[in-house]
């Protein structure tokens, strides 16, 4: 894995928490949910592992595997970091 600075790697690990946790809801293995919308179940569980920064377009398709828009998982992110959480400076 590329360097990142311990926001960034909170923020990746806090993303795919949300994903399990939302996979979870819908009693779903990693596999199985891999399997039944095209993804590769291994970066499913890098991303719900944070150890991976998923694409847009991943990130999408998992939102869509999830039965959310993805505005909304963002939104669950969100809700779980706070709003004192800034990847930037301030």
């Amino acid at each position: 894995m590329q360097y990142k600075n311990d926001k960034t790697l909170h923020l990746i690990k806090e993303f795919g928490l949300q994903v399990k946790k939302k996979r979870e809801k819908l009693k779903k293995s990693q596999r199985m949910l891999a399997f039944e919308y095209d993804l590769d179940s291994g970066n499913l569980s890098r991303i719900e592992t944070g150890m991976i920064d998923p694409k847009l377009t991943m990130l999408w398709r998992i939102s869509e595997a999830l039965g959310v828009k993805l505005s909304q998982l963002i939104k669950l992110l969100e809700n779980e970091i706070g709003d004192d959480f800034y990847i930037c400076e301030q």
